[in-house]
């Protein structure tokens, strides 16, 4: 197998690494490696790795089958075997269970965490697990000790069950996954390693992650954290996802998080709480973009630069009378993001606004939504209530979740498929 210069590939550095057939089609992306661990002091076996191919389906690729490491993909060969990956018995997930596990030195009995693991490849062509980069724990005022690489027979501990396992590391090798590929990979999770991942996300990123997860994944989830990070994790959701959850609990659990939430967040996601889940309501974010009539096409550009704002969101403003935060302020019409860009910065919004698209009422239910943005193709539609406030927008991305079977996010990983070979 080429490796570039190298002969040592530490496996970290092929976390969502492109997967590339011979011809230099993309298959898929690495989501971890397999090894056997082979009992105290003998390097583990790598056995393959596990590739994420289209839809979100993990398959097992023998590491006999790579032809090719380098810095931007991993190019296999022969015919790829799309059955779903189920790991057996005695195997061990590099990535996900190894990196943060800590370990003793055997030189110094030091107790140090695990940071990435190396394969390289014996005169056999098989590749063994050589080396462990591990880091010392951190003393007195030092938050991270020194860094260092040791042979595989210099630690030990490595198959101890460990109660308390972190997942910094584990995180850091994924850092540049999206929010669904992030949930995608929490799913597969055994409920130990899940509990650790969510323990060391940050709220934003946590928030992100679980409006990707199926809802009872949502709920567990939920249900295990500290009231006080509940609420914060449910205040970075969207006022729609996060209403969504609190609807998935029962009330009493629903209202305690709502109190412990700031008036300010919880007060827009009660209001959606108050709709059907397949009306309009029930479906819509209260946090469209909006503005003024004076505001300027370069203020409304601006807005929808945002890269935390949806798509569809961003496909067009919602024009309003101040004060123009929902859902207080009196609708005026929409500003598409195609007319803006044809317009001078300088020209205000009042006069792009097209005032033909009529806003729908949060009681309509999901056909007649689902009819309306087909019928004038468009990507979200107003919702305003009887005196003309704007309430706030469902896009597109919307209706699919309430169209598509409740199971959707899971059937990937569900479907039938027999064990991978090695």
């Amino acid at each position: 197998m080429a490796t570039g210069t190298t002969t040592r590939v530490f496996l970290a550095r092929l976390a969502d690494l492109t997967v590339l057939d011979p011809q230099a089609d993309q298959v898929g992306r690495v989501r971890d490696a397999i090894l056997a661990l082979r009992g105290a002091g003998v390097q583990p076996r790598v056995l393959g790795l596990v590739v994420e191919v289209q839809p979100r389906r993990r398959v097992f690729i023998p590491i006999g089958q790579v032809s090719s490491i380098d810095a931007d993909a991993v190019v296999v060969r022969g015919r790829i075997n799309l059955r779903r990956f189920e790991r057996r018995p005695g195997e061990t997930l590099a990535l996900t269970e190894l990196l943060d596990r800590k370990v003793t030195l055997i030189e110094d009995g030091a107790q140090v965490t695990v940071v990435d693991v190396a394969m390289e490849q014996s005169r056999t062509r098989d590749w063994f697990i050589t080396r462990v980069a591990v880091r010392a724990h951190g003393s007195g005022f030092r938050r991270r000790g020194p860094l260092r690489t040791v042979d595989w027979e210099a630690i030990t501990g490595i198959t101890v069950p460990e109660e308390h396992q972190g997942a910094a590391n584990m995180l850091a090798a994924f850092d540049q996954l999206s929010a669904p590929d992030l949930a995608h990979m929490l799913h597969e999770l055994s409920e130990k390693r899940r509990t650790e991942v969510v323990a060391a996300l940050d709220d934003a990123r946590l928030a992100d992650v679980l409006e990707e997860l199926p809802e009872d994944d949502q709920v567990e989830i939920l249900a295990k954290l500290e009231g006080e990070r509940a609420a914060d994790v449910l205040e970075a959701m969207g006022p729609d996802d996060a209403a969504d959850l609190l609807g998935e609990l029962p009330s009493e659990e629903a209202e305690r998080l709502l109190a412990l939430m700031e008036p300010g967040e919880a007060d827009p996601v009660r209001r959606l709480l108050t709709y059907a889940d397949n009306s309009a309501g029930g479906m819509m974010t209260s946090e469209p973009v909006i503005l003024s009539p004076d505001a300027t096409v370069a203020e409304a550009l601006a807005r929808v630069r945002d890269p935390e704002i949806s798509p569809a969101l961003a496909a067009q403003v919602y024009v309003c009378r101040p004060p123009t935060d929902t859902p207080t302020g009196k609708y005026v019409g929409i500003a598409h993001i195609q007319r803006l860009l044809r317009e001078p910065p300088s020209a205000l919004v009042s006069g792009v606004v097209d005032t033909q698209t009529d806003p729908l009422g949060p009681d309509c239910p999901l056909h007649e939504v689902t009819a309306y943005l087909a019928t004038y193709n468009l990507v979200a539609v107003p919702i305003v209530d009887d005196a003309d406030h704007l309430l706030g927008a469902v896009t597109v991305d919307d209706v699919l979740d309430h169209l598509l079977p409740a199971d959707w996010r899971e059937r990937p990983s569900d479907e039938a498929g027999a064990a991978h070979g090695t």
